[in-house]
């Protein structure tokens, strides 16, 4: 993804994971205190994360999204969640607004220059609030699906620091999904495909998922699939 240019989405993966609710609901339910007041979502896709999201703290949202086609699906989605917006294009169209909370979830990695970008997200924040970054975990699981899907990397705990923008401190840095990363390893290893199917979404979502969030708490958010990071802005 390039900045500042609308474009369009060159994977379908939205429509499959849409399928994963108990995914959306589980990295929810970790992030969901940090998202609050004036929020913007960038790359929203089809408003799923959008609506998973919704709490009693938020004030207005705005969703962000390049794909001009997915941003009028997008429309339709949230058309019902009170003071919720939709605009086709990217931070460098949003100058002129700020924010108390601004999401990545699962975006981050379809921009090649990511350093830049949280750069650009950090100065449409307001003092205090909170950068959050939901991405796929491990550059060693890194695949043809990855490149197929326009990923330009996976991430772990240190790439991620890397990217903290100046005047913001890290408030929270974990990963999720622990059982996924041998469900990924056992696909690489032995069945080999590049593209989940179906049939192995519902399996991870119906029962690694729920496996996943007994031993996350076990392990102390020390090992996943997915890497999240929360940043506040010091001032």
């Amino acid at each position: 993804m390039s900045e500042g240019a609308a474009l369009s989405y060159v994977g379908q993966e939205l429509e499959l994971f849409a399928r994963a609710s108990r995914w959306k609901s589980y990295w929810a339910s970790r992030i969901r205190k940090w998202v609050g007041g004036d929020v913007l979502e960038v790359g929203a896709g089809l408003g799923i994360n959008t609506i998973a999201l919704q709490n009693k703290d938020v004030t207005s949202w705005l969703c962000l999204e390049p794909d001009s086609g997915l941003a009028e699906k997008l429309a339709k989605t949230v058309a019902a969640i009170p003071n919720c917006t939709v605009r086709s294009g990217t931070t460098a169209n949003v100058a002129e607004q700020d924010f108390d909370c601004i999401l990545y979830i699962d975006v981050l990695e379809h921009i090649e220059g990511d350093v830049d970008e949280m750069a650009r997200a950090a100065r449409l924040l307001r003092d205090g609030g909170h950068l959050i970054v939901l991405a796929p975990a491990h550059p060693f699981l890194y695949s043809k699906f990855d490149a197929a899907i326009g990923h330009y990397r996976r991430y772990n705990k240190t790439s991620l620091r890397r990217c903290t923008p100046v005047d913001f401190g890290i408030e929270s840095l974990f990963y999720l999904d622990s059982l996924g990363v041998l469900a990924s390893l056992a696909n690489r290893l032995m069945l080999r495909q590049d593209t989940p199917s179906l049939r192995q979404i519902e399996v991870w979502d119906n029962f690694i998922v729920p496996g996943s969030r007994f031993f996350d708490r076990a392990l102390g958010y020390t090992i996943g699939k997915t890497v999240v990071g929360v940043w506040r802005r010091l001032r």
